[in-house]
């Protein structure tokens, strides 16, 4: 499809993470089983229990806007989950996994950081107040997950990964 307006811009970047948060919600589980860390799998966890309620964030945005998500499927996202799949397949259970695990989805986070701040400078742009709340909303919720993924090589993670 062409996007000819950025009224059509924001729609096709809504969908695209639209597709991408579903996807993640598929791949928390898997990551939350290959942790070996208490704190990283409940970090995956609990990040599986905000990825539901930013869908349901965007289905709001899209009920407020009165318009419909495009049905298409994030290649970003799938290209990340596509390389933890990979490390939890080439690397052994244990801290340098975990430390893999973690970087891995701190990648995520950024991608969605700067979808979320993509979708927020086009709603402000298109007047879109109420949708605006809302993204932003999701954006404070993804850097405050990136924040605490940092913490958690910060806090050792790395350093055990070193260690073994």
């Amino acid at each position: 499809m062409a996007v000819t307006t950025i009224e059509e811009l924001f729609i096709h970047e809504l969908s695209d993470i639209y597709s991408a948060e579903k996807q993640l919600t598929k791949a928390l589980p898997r990551l939350a089983r290959a942790a070996q860390n208490p704190e990283l799998k409940t970090a995956f966890e609990t990040h599986l229990e905000e990825t539901q309620g930013q869908i349901e964030r965007i289905d709001r945005v899209v009920e407020l806007l009165e318009t419909r998500v495009k049905r298409i499927k994030c290649a970003a996202m799938e290209g990340l989950i596509e390389e933890g799949k990979e490390v939890i397949d080439t690397i052994e259970a244990g801290p340098l996994r975990d430390a893999a695990l973690i970087g891995g989805a701190q990648k995520v986070e950024h991608y969605e950081i700067a979808s979320y701040g993509t979708l927020c400078a086009l709603a402000k742009q298109l007047g879109y107040t109420d949708a605006l709340k809302l993204l932003k909303e999701t954006l404070e919720e993804e850097k405050a997950t990136d924040e605490k993924l940092t913490l958690l090589a910060e806090g050792g993670g790395n350093a055990q990964a070193a260690a073994a």
